[in-house]
């Protein structure tokens, strides 16, 4: 069976229809504030493998925030078929 050949990516494609958008640039800048927050608390540190957690939404309150191991803030329980619990 034939493999098929990958299209090559277009990042500067993506960076300007997703990335490089405003409401994007905002929400990059609010997670970095959340993680300068956390490393300044002494929750986190360069190189720990841990993401900070918003709990509901994009504010940076102290009570919205927590620290999670990557690989349970990037995922979601799935089921034996892939979908989401």
């Amino acid at each position: 069976m034939p493999s098929k050949k990958k299209k090559a990516r277009n990042y500067r494609a993506e960076y300007d229809n997703y990335q490089g958008t405003d409401k994007q640039k905002k929400d990059r800048a609010k997670r970095n504030a959340a993680r300068a927050k956390m490393k300044k608390a002494g929750k986190v540190r360069k190189g720990d493998g841990k993401d900070v957690h918003h709990k509901k939404g994009m504010s940076n309150k102290k009570s919205n925030l927590s620290v999670k191991s990557k690989s349970s803030n990037r995922s979601f329980p799935r089921t034996k078929k892939a979908k989401k619990k």
